[in-house]
């Protein structure tokens, strides 16, 4: 086992236990403050970094990698997703990337159905209401959602987060429905119950409530476009955990506006951090700051995959979370 202390910069502020375990194990350069490092502090880093571990708030462009010295081997990121990092440039470079996949799936799940909840039932208007001091007391008519049981939930992307998704929202009474880029296993597919639609416009048109649990990639981008929006069945609720590039903004926006959508939750969006204005105004959609997995656990884990990667990386054999070749 090698006892080398690669020069390894962090660029955000990660857990007491994990930023303590880096400083016993490695050259490791915090970022005390956890601001966001500009593009010229980035390019700083990868110029003196032998391991950078950035987040997703860091765009690791090509232009960023290429400003790299060769001293830079490996990326050890933060996170489950790698869209915000050119896997490209980096393989080019002979750079290593890795993520931290799974560690996150439970945590992201739970809080996609606690949005499929908030939005049906009205949780949110419900929570102003009983702060505003107007709250006049229990009514038959009063704050009406909507009850789950019975309905069909279409969830776009069955991996990891989707399926965890699909065993929560089962216990809720929820009939499982999905589109994926590829079918999962019959096993899978006979424990969930769920119903396999190749045509995404079809399923959208036929749910009552869709849940988007896809990764961010080229051919993700605006999968629900403003032509897929329309498509959705008038009525509907969409909640998004994944990444807000998934989605249209401004026509899912116009939706709710309009009253086509009854609801949305949303943890991300398009332009993180800021927030089309138009859904600020809106009361039918729950708006989250990206915490799907904001878990003290969750991101203790995150921190020892980080960690796990670099130090096999240093012993010289493979990390266990490289991603560069699978999704190139």
């Amino acid at each position: 086992m090698s006892t080398r202390k690669p020069v390894t910069v962090v660029t955000r502020k990660l857990p007491d236990a994990i930023e303590t375990r880096m400083m016993e194990l490695f050259q490791a350069q915090l970022n005390l403050d956890d601001h966001a490092m500009t593009r010229g502090e980035l390019i700083a880093a990868v110029g003196k970094a032998e391991v950078l571990v950035p987040t997703v708030t860091d765009r690791i462009d090509k232009d960023v990698i290429a400003a790299s010295g060769p001293q830079l081997k490996l990326i050890a990121s933060f996170g489950t997703g790698v869209d915000h990092i050119d896997l490209a440039a980096a393989q080019a470079r002979e750079i290593v990337v890795t993520n931290t996949p799974g560690v996150l799936t439970d945590d992201t799940a739970d809080m996609t159905m606690a949005l499929i909840l908030a939005v049906a039932r009205r949780i949110n208007a419900g929570e102003k209401l009983a702060r505003s001091g107007e709250w006049r007391g229990w009514s038959p008519t009063s704050m009406l959602g909507a009850r789950l049981t019975g309905k069909r939930l279409g969830i776009v992307g069955m991996g990891r987060i989707g399926q965890a998704v699909a065993r929560r929202a089962r216990a809720f009474g929820l009939s499982i429905h999905y589109h994926n880029r590829k079918r999962v296993y019959p096993d899978v597919e006979a424990a969930l119950e769920a119903t396999y639609w190749e045509s995404l416009d079809q399923m959208l048109a036929r749910m009552d409530v869709i849940a988007v649990t896809c990764p961010h990639t080229p051919a993700t981008y605006h999968l629900l476009s403003s032509r897929r929006i329309k498509l959705i069945k008038p009525g509907a609720l969409l909640v998004n955990t994944s990444r807000g590039e998934v989605i249209d903004e401004g026509a899912l926006a116009q939706a709710l506006a309009s009253g086509t959508l009854a609801g949305a939750g949303l943890d991300v969006y398009e332009h993180e951090p800021a927030i089309h204005k138009k859904l600020l105004e809106l009361d039918n959609v729950v708006l989250l700051p990206h915490m799907g997995s904001a878990t003290l656990e969750g991101r203790l884990a995150m921190g020892e995959r980080v960690i796990i990667n670099i130090k096999t990386w240093v012993d010289g054999h493979r990390p266990p979370d490289r991603v560069i070749e699978q999704l190139l």
